[in-house]
């Protein structure tokens, strides 16, 4: 189980729950509302079809993943995500390398974009299942060569979509937001918390 301690959950978790993902901002993000979940990372071909608008891919990749989770284990629900960058109706992925980092940043630099997260909650052999996408605008300051690169060499775009972290050195490129805050960070909570509660998977946390 992965929770936070020393914190007064908001929620608990009714029912078993996988997070089908190797992200630790999306597990800090459920853990720090108190919910108790195992981590099974998936793969999936995360190529992009032929016209395929953001929103349908990250909910493709999603459903791809929670999937390939659920077959494994029967009778859990699974809870899958998937967030990409978006410029100009091209999707912008997580960077090869730093100097596909820096080509994505020089592209975003002084400009807006939007940030798609696609997410699908499922149990294997369930027929209700939920999947959505949440779309967030984000407008970008302008970014010098070299403020670029440096914050290249930190390391910390490299495993992210779009090649910045908003939670963490990123966040100084960001000049402004549209829209849910946790999806640029990789997990629309408000959206996703809401689907739990419907679905019985969770509900406010008892007094103690």
């Amino acid at each position: 189980m992965t929770t936070t301690e020393n914190i007064t959950p908001c929620f608990q978790t009714m029912l078993p729950l996988i997070l089908a993902s190797a992200s630790p901002r999306r597990q800090e993000m459920l853990a720090g509302i108190g919910l108790q979940f195992r981590v099974e990372a998936a793969e999936a071909d995360e190529r992009v079809l032929p016209g395929e608008a953001p929103q349908a891919f990250v909910i493709r990749i999603a459903k791809d993943k929670a999937k390939i989770v659920a077959d494994r284990y029967p009778g859990t629900w699974i809870l899958a995500a998937d967030t990409v960058v978006v410029q100009d109706g091209d999707i912008l992925g997580k960077p090869v390398d730093t100097e596909d980092a820096v080509s994505m940043l020089k592209r975003l630099a002084g400009r807006g974009h939007e940030v798609w997260t696609g997410f699908c909650l499922c149990r294997s052999g369930e027929p209700q299942q939920v999947c959505r996408a949440v779309k967030t605008e984000v407008q970008f300051t302008d970014l010098p060569d070299p403020v670029i690169r440096a914050y290249v060499r930190s390391g910390d775009p490299l495993d992210k979509a779009g090649s910045y972290g908003i939670q963490s050195q990123g966040g100084f490129m960001v000049q402004g937001i549209r829209g849910s805050y946790s999806n640029v960070v990789g997990l629309p909570l408000a959206e996703v918390l809401s689907e739990m509660t419907a679905l019985g998977l969770i509900q406010a946390a008892e007094s103690r």
